[in-house]
C-alpha cells in the first residue's frame, strides 16, 4: 500500500516561502511548471503510468460484469456459463466496470459508486504527477508544553503544526499515510478521544490503560522530555499481521514517538508478509554479475526507475521485466510488499529470533524490528517478558471473521473462520489473551468489524475468556481513501474504518475464613 508513497515523503520538514509571495527578481526566472492537478483523469488503460495500466490489465482478468453476473443469477450451478470479465472502462471514472458499452448503459447501479471510483483514479493519478507533496512534509519534534488533541484529523494536524491540508485531495493522502501509526497514538495516549464518558472505554479499559499511561507518559507535573526516558522501561508495540503498515519509511512511525516523548518505543512487525531490507549491494559488482537473477533487486516501487547500470545491460532489464511485474493484483489475500530500504544502521538479527528478521535503531525513541513469521512460531521468545504496563498487541484489519483458505473444519467439510484456523489465528489468540496485554484490532468497515466481532464468540480458548477495552465503533483516525478492490471494483473500503480492543480475563481471588463454623 505505501509503496507509491515512498518516493515523495520527506525525512525532514522544510519550509519554503508562501507561494503567493513575489521575489524581486522573480521577473526574470523560468516559468513554473503548469498545474499538475490540471490533467490527472484518465483512463486506466490509457494512463501515462506503467503501473496503472498493468492494473487496468490485472482488473480486466479478474473482474465480472456486474450486468452478466446479475443475469446468471438464474443458471443452474451444473451449467457452465459464467459471467464475462470487464474490458470497457467507463468514460467518467476511467475503471474497467463492464464487458461491453451496452452494458454499461443498462446498469442502473453504477451511478451509486462511479463518483467513489472517479475520486479512487485521481487520487492514484495525483500521487505519480510529480507535484510537490506538501502533506508529506511531516513535522518534527512537539514543542514544549503544546498539547496535541486527538479530537480528528483537523485538530490534530493543526496542533502538530501539520502543513495546511487545503483540498480533499491532500486529506485522504495524509490520512493514508498517517492511518497506522496515529491510530495506535491516539489509542493509548492519556487525552485519547476513547473515554469513559463517550462509553468507547470500559471500566476494565480504562485500567489497562491507566497500567500502559504509566510508562507511557511522565508524573502530573512533570515535563514530558527525551530526559524523563531514563531508568523507564521499554514500551513495546507488537503489530501482528503486519503486511503494508511494515514497508512504511521509518521516519512516518517516528510520528508515533513524537506523541510519547519520554519513552523509549520498539515496535515489532510480526507476519508472513513483512516486508524485510532488500539485500546490501555488492561493493564492486562484476559485469557478468549483473546480468545474473540473483543480482537484481527483490521488487521495485512504482516510483523507482531502473538505474543507469541496468538500463545499459538489455539482458538485467529484460531480466528484471520478467521477474518483477509492475503491479500484483490484491486478490483477496494482499501480496507482500516490496523490500524496504536498507538503512545505514539496519542489522540483521536472524540468529536472535530464528527466523529472517532485522532490527533498525532508528532514534534513541524508536527502534523497529521485522521477523517475517507467524508470531505462534515465536512466541517462545516473549512469552516470559510480556508485561501489561509496557507491552501491547495491534492488529489492523485481521479477518477473523473471514473463510480459512487452508483449514477445513472436520465435522461439516465447511472452511473454518480464520480465528480458529490452527494455521492462521487459532493458536495465537489463546497466547494474547494469557498475557493479560492488551489487544487492538481495526476493520476497514462497519461491516467487517462486526464480522471479526462475532468470530469471538465461536472460537476454542477465546470465546468467554476476554474483557473489553474498548467497545467496537468507529475511529477517528482511519484512512480517508478508498481502496478499491481488483476482483471486483464495486467493493471500496477505507483501511481502519473502526477499531475495538479486549484483554484476557481478569479472575479476582476471593480468600476463605481459616475457621468455619458448622453445626
Amino acid at each position: 500500500m505505501a509503496s507509491s508513497l515512498l518516493a515523495t515523503t520527506r525525512l525532514v520538514r522544510r519550509r519554503f516561502c508562501s507561494p503567493h509571495s513575489r521575489h524581486i527578481f522573480s521577473w526574470f526566472r523560468s516559468k513554473p511548471p503548469s498545474n499538475a492537478n490540471e490533467n490527472i483523469f484518465h483512463k486506466f488503460s490509457q494512463s501515462p503510468h506503467p503501473a496503472l495500466r498493468a492494473r487496468s490489465g490485472a482488473i480486466q482478468q479478474l473482474a465480472p460484469c456486474p450486468v452478466c453476473a446479475a443475469s446468471h443469477d438464474h443458471i443452474l450451478a451444473h451449467t457452465k456459463a459464467q459471467p464475462r470479465t470487464v474490458k470497457f472502462e467507463c468514460p467518467d471514472c476511467g475503471w474497467p466496470t463492464h464487458c461491453t458499452e451496452e452494458h454499461h448503459q443498462q446498469d442502473e447501479d453504477h451511478h451509486k459508486y462511479c463518483s467513489r471510483l472517479r475520486e479512487a483514479n485521481e487520487d492514484e493519478h495525483d500521487l505519480r504527477s510529480g507535484r510537490r507533496l506538501r502533506e508529506f512534509e511531516l513535522p518534527g519534534p512537539q514543542g514544549y508544553e503544546e498539547a496535541v488533541s486527538f479530537a480528528n484529523w483537523d485538530v490534530f494536524w493543526y496542533t502538530r503544526g501539520f502543513p495546511s491540508m487545503d483540498t480533499e485531495r491532500s486529506r485522504r493522502h495524509a490520512s493514508k499515510l498517517l492511518s497506522f501509526p496515529i491510530t495506535i497514538g491516539s489509542t493509548i495516549h492519556q487525552h485519547s478521544g476513547l473515554t469513559l464518558s463517550n462509553q468507547r472505554l470500559t471500566p476494565e479499559g480504562s485500567r489497562s490503560l491507566a497500567a500502559l499511561r504509566s510508562t507511557l507518559h511522565v508524573a502530573p507535573g512533570a515535563p514530558e522530555t527525551a530526559e524523563a526516558a531514563v531508568g523507564k522501561p521499554q514500551v513495546r508495540v507488537f503489530i501482528l499481521g503486519a503486511r503494508a503498515e511494515s514497508s512504511l519509511p521509518p521516519h512516518v512511525w517516528e510520528q508515533l514517538t513524537m506523541l510519547f516523548p519520554s519513552t523509549h518505543m520498539h515496535l515489532f512487525f510480526i507476519g508472513p508478509q513483512v516486508s524485510l531490507p532488500r539485500d546490501a549491494p555488492s561493493p564492486s559488482p562484476s559485469p557478468a554479475s549483473a546480468t545474473t537473477p540473483d543480482a537484481a533487486p527483490d521488487k521495485a516501487s512504482d516510483a523507482t526507475s531502473i538505474s543507469s547500470s541496468e538500463a545499459a545491460s538489455p539482458e538485467a532489464s529484460t531480466e528484471i521485466t520478467e521477474k518483477k511485474p509492475e503491479y500484483i493484483p490484491n486478490v483477496y489475500q494482499p501480496p507482500t510488499p516490496a523490500p524496504i530500504e536498507r538503512l545505514k544502521r539496519t542489522r540483521s538479527s536472524i540468529e536472535r529470533y530464528g527466523v529472517p528478521s532485522y532490527t533498525l535503531p532508528y532514534t534513541p525513541q524508536l527502534t523497529v524490528t521485522g521477523l517475517q513469521a507467524n508470531y505462534a512460531d515465536v512466541h517462545a521468545q516473549f512469552q516470559h517478558t510480556l508485561d501489561p504496563y509496557s507491552d501491547l498487541f495491534f492488529m489492523f484489519c485481521p479477518g477473523f471473521g473471514f473463510p480459512s483458505l487452508e483449514s477445513v473444519s472436520e465435522e461439516t467439510g465447511e472452511p473454518l473462520l480464520q480465528i480458529s484456523s490452527p494455521t492462521e489465528w487459532g493458536p495465537v489468540m489463546p497466547m494474547l489473551l494469557a498475557s493479560k496485554c492488551p489487544i487492538f484490532v481495526t476493520g476497514f468497515s462497519p461491516t467487517d468489524v462486526e464480522r471479526d466481532v462475532r468470530s469471538l464468540s465461536t472460537a476454542p480458548e477465546v470465546a468467554g475468556e476476554f474483557e473489553w477495552v474498548i467497545t467496537p465503533g468507529p475511529n477517528a483516525f482511519g484512512s480517508e481513501k478508498w481502496e478499491v478492490a481488483d476482483f471486483d471494483p464495486r467493493v471500496m473500503v477505507k483501511a481502519n474504518w473502526g477499531i475495538w480492543g479486549i484483554r484476557g480475563k481478569s479472575r479476582d481471588i476471593q480468600e476463605r475464613s481459616r475457621f468455619s463454623f458448622s453445626l
